[in-house]
Parts: structure tokens; sequence; C-alpha cells
């Protein structure tokens, strides 16, 4: 007796137990009987290849299409920074000012040319009148008059040199004062009141939140392949919290590609009545369709996912089996495609959670008969 308990105790345990664990640790369920009697009908679907769109898909960054890196123009220290990142902003208004005593200066000294210039322009005018008036009475001679006119040419280009310098002046201290090209949002601040600013350094970024596109960047190896696509699609949110796919309003691709990463930058710009709910930075999917080619797929929900592994359940003679499944693409209404683990002949539980418990059946088939 104590020997045959020994061995019972020893005994490894059966096949059957170690699945039944395994199910349960997949389905994340209790296993719980069905009443005495009862069974759980399962929908099924049977496996059988369905014609899918063939392509490829890749991750995509929604970037606006006007966009800015608004720099200075003049050397100074930032006087005054007026927004901030997110601030929406109007052409022509007020961003940021640069300390202007410089060119204040310098204006103030360019009209003082003009000043001085205007006089010495007035003088040689008139002394040329008067020159004219005595060599007409024979008191000067043709030298004094040559003379009297080239002085007053002399005097009239420097009031033009002179107010060119005053324009120039004007135009200095308007540069003193950054102002946004045109109506948009400040995506970013890179200086704040007080730094120095240079021509050139930038002060902020900004765009405009119309229109948008999605960029992509296509493996130069699939570059003929997503030429050759017969649409080309981006995966937008829609109203119901859900996505959807949309035709790009128009398409480009840059004519080289990056020398590191190999891959061809394209530009999908996006109809404005198609991007609500998209930002700049936004990563969305891009999905490149070529034709049709039959693939074994099942329904989403009816894959079980536990961390790295994929499962579904497969109906039996005595109920459901657990089989791990390789999936491949996911072609959205048409189902996710398996690759390996399933045979034509399998019927998949579309209900995985209800597979995995005691009792279910396949809808449509009769309980199994209780043996005594």
């Amino acid at each position: 007796m104590t020997a045959a308990m020994s061995s019972a105790v020893s005994k490894p345990p059966r096949r059957g137990a170690w699945l039944l664990s395994a199910s349960l640790l997949l389905a994340g369920t209790s296993w719980a009987a069905a009443p005495a009697g009862a069974s759980i009908e399962v929908p099924v679907v049977p496996v059988t290849p369905r014609a899918v769109p063939t392509g490829f898909e890749l991750d995509g960054v929604i970037e606006p299409v006007q966009q800015s890196t608004v720099s200075a123009q003049a050397a100074g220290r930032i006087a005054t920074l007026a927004v901030k990142a997110g601030d929406r902003v109007r052409a022509g208004q007020l961003l940021a000012t640069i300390d202007d005593r410089d060119t204040q200066a310098g204006l103030q000294r360019s009209q003082a040319q003009v000043t001085q210039s205007d006089a010495e322009l007035r003088n040689a005018q008139a002394h040329l009148n008067r020159t004219r008036a005595l060599q007409a009475q024979g008191f000067l001679s043709q030298a004094a008059l040559d003379t009297a006119e080239m002085q007053f040419k002399a005097a009239r280009a420097g009031r033009e040199q002179a107010g060119a310098g005053a324009r120039q002046s004007a135009l200095a201290q308007e540069f003193t004062r950054v102002t946004a090209p045109y109506d948009g949002w400040v995506l970013d601040t890179q200086a704040q009141a007080g730094d120095l600013a240079v021509p050139g350094k930038p002060i902020l970024t900004l765009y405009a939140p119309l229109p948008l596109r999605a960029v992509v960047q296509v493996p130069a190896s699939r570059g003929e392949v997503a030429r050759a696509a017969s649409q080309v699609e981006v995966q937008v949110p829609d109203s119901q919290g859900g996505s959807r796919w949309i035709s790009p309003a128009s398409r480009s691709v840059l004519p080289a590609a990056d020398p590191v990463a190999q891959t061809l930058e394209w530009r999908l710009e996006l109809a404005p009545n198609a991007v609500a709910g998209l930002v700049p930075g936004q990563q969305v999917r891009v999905r490149f369709v070529g034709g049709e080619a039959r693939r074994v797929v099942v329904p989403a929900g009816a894959v079980l996912r536990r961390g790295e592994l994929t499962a579904v359940y497969v109906a039996s003679a005595s109920g459901f089996v657990l089989k791990a499944v390789r999936l491949g693409a996911d072609h959205g209404a048409a189902g996710i495609e398996v690759l390996a683990g399933l045979s034509a002949s399998d019927r998949v539980a579309l209900d995985p959670i209800k597979a995995g418990l005691a009792g279910a059946r396949a809808a449509g088939t009769a309980a199994p008969q209780a043996t005594r």
C-alpha cells in the first residue's frame, strides 16, 4: 500500500493537466465548469484563404507644410519676448524686440546728414542761380558757371546718398522688431529675454495649422514597389474615437535617398477636412496597397495575446484546443494574417474567453454524451 502511494506521488503530471494550465494562463480567466447537463456554445469561423490587399505599411509622422524658424536680422540683446510655445499669432504681430540703442543712434545720425545735405543742396542751387544771372550779364566767365553747376550736382548727389543712408538706418531699426510672417502657432522658442541675438540665430519656430502632410521614410529597397502601388492611404482618427484610412490630396517623393538610412522621403499632403485631431509630430500609419492575394486570415477578436505569445482556440470533437499561431500583417476589416499554426480544416472560436471555459463547444454541434 505504501509502495503504491509512493508510486502515485512520484508519477509525473499528465499532459492534459499541463495543457489545462497553459490554457488558463493564456486566457487569463479562471476555469469555470458549466452547470450539469449544460454547455457553452461559441461561434466559430472556418479557416479558409481569403482575398486581401497586398502591400506594406510603415510608420509616418505628421508635419506642417508651412513651418518657419524665425531668426534675428539685427545684433543685440533680446529686450522682450512677447510670445511662448503654444501661442497663436497673427501676421505682423510683434514676437520679440531687440535692444535698439545702436540702431537708434545710427538713425539719428542719418537724419542729421539728410538735414545737412538739404542745406548744402539749397546753397548750391542759390549759388548756381546767381552765377547764371551774372554770366548772362557778362560779369562772370563760362568757367565760373561750369564750376557752379558741378557744385550743384555734387550737392544733389550728397543729398541722395544721405537719403539712402537714412532709409538703411530706418530698415535696421525695423529689424530690431521681430514680427510674425503669417498666421500660425508658436511651436517652440529657442531664446529668452536677455539672450544675445545675432543675424541668423533662431529665436522661435512658427508653423501654420493648415495644410498638414504625412511624411514617411520608405526603404530604398521598396522604392519601386511603393511607386507601383495602386493606392497610398494614411490612417487618421475619426470622430468616434477610432480610425479610418484616407487617400492624400497629393503626394511627392524627394529625388534623393538618405545616404545613411537608405530611405526615400514620401510627402503626402492631406485634405483640410481630413486632418481633424491631427497635430504636428503625431505618428500615423501609411500603407501602400498593391493588388490582391489569397491569405489565411482570422478575425482580430479571435486572437488571444499574452505578452509575446499569440494563440487561437480551435474546435475539436471534445470542445476547443488552444493552438499557438504566428501572425502576419493586419489587413483591417479582412482580419489578421496567420503565417503558421493552423490547417485548412480548422475552425477558430470567435470568442476566446468563452472558448476557454469548461464545457464550451462550437455552435451548431451536439454536446458530448456523458459516459457511465
